[in-house]
């Protein structure tokens, strides 16, 4: 049998994932993720912005102030959830983690964009994969390169927003979950090359590159391992994902989108940035289906593997205490 403490926090990940899948996120006034961005927008509000130490010192303070605040809620909801009786410990947890996850979220959005594609409203698809998936101008984009877009974030929000939140609390529990969300909400926010936050979000870009190096790996083999189950070619993903890991300026971002391209068997472009895939068809709208149903494949196969990694914790802890 495993210990009882070691039976809850697997639990309480199994259960985050199924309440991710069953429940819509909060209203943001209940939502913790967005007080983390209204307090970053409040900061970048009135951060120093000009010359580079001030502004570089500046997004320093900010990431080890509110990481040091929210690792003190973490262990504060921790101390507080272990008081409360029998499983609703571990439902509390369940619900925080839940919090920290947004993979069907991530997921209706992306069926938002096929649909407006499918229904040829390219105006749409553009505003759409705008608002809720990508960072680039879309107003330009080509029905090809909208799908492209929508499975390229899909993919690489894969890694944040499932993989990576379920790898930290395996690995330090709501303490590592919640500085992890804190950090890549920071990126997210203010990790920008332009005049105003190329240097007061640079140690939050950093921060986050760190904390995604090994979940954006993870990922990746995480999609080739669903491909396989799928039935696709997975030498050919494999190629894909060696070949093209690299090709992006971000040094996470390639792995589970290239991985992606691989084993959905398409190019993947961002026109003057990278090409994923290359020689492989353009994608078009069902595949940002595919993609999801890929992806979907991800999520228990890597609650398994956070799962695995806590009984090995565990068991090693308690090997070490006799």
């Amino acid at each position: 049998m495993l210990m009882p403490e070691l039976d809850g926090r697997v639990l309480a990940l199994w259960l985050a994932l199924l309440l991710d899948r069953l429940v819509r996120d909060p209203p943001n006034p209940l939502h913790p993720v967005a007080w983390m961005g209204s307090g970053i927008a409040a900061f970048s509000r009135c951060a120093p912005t000009v010359g580079r130490w001030r502004p570089l010192l500046a997004g320093l303070g900010l990431v080890a102030a509110g990481g040091g605040l929210v690792v003190s809620a973490g262990l504060l909801l921790t101390w507080g959830f272990q008081r409360t009786c029998g499983a609703w410990a571990w439902v509390g947890e369940a619900v925080v983690l839940r919090l920290c996850l947004s993979a069907s979220g991530l997921f209706r959005a992306g069926r938002l964009v096929q649909a407006a594609l499918d229904q040829n409203d390219l105006t749409t698809a553009r505003q759409l994969v705008g608002y809720h998936l990508v960072s680039r101008p879309t107003a330009a984009l080509s029905p090809s390169q909208t799908a492209a877009a929508a499975v390229e974030s899909l993919a690489e929000n894969t890694s944040d927003s499932l993989v990576a939140p379920l790898l930290y609390y395996a690995g330090g529990g709501l303490p590592a979950v919640l500085f992890y969300r804190f950090a890549n909400t920071c990126d997210a926010m203010l990790g920008y090359h332009d005049e105003r936050h190329e240097w007061l979000g640079k140690a939050a870009a950093r921060v986050d590159d760190v904390l995604n190096f090994v979940p954006a790996r993870l990922t990746a083999i995480l999609v080739l391992a669903a491909g396989a189950l799928w039935g696709e070619d997975l030498r050919r993903a494999v190629r894909i994902w060696r070949r093209d890991c690299r090709a992006t300026l971000s040094p996470n971002a390639g792995h589970p989108m290239s991985a992606a391209a691989g084993v959905l068997g398409v190019e993947l472009e961002k026109v003057g940035c990278y090409r994923l895939g290359g020689g492989q068809r353009p994608p078009d709208p069902a595949d940002i289906s595919r993609g999801i149903r890929l992806l979907w494949v991800v999520a228990p196969l890597a609650a398994a593997f956070c799962s695995l990694l806590l009984v090995l914790w565990v068991r090693r802890e308690a090997s070490h205490e006799l």
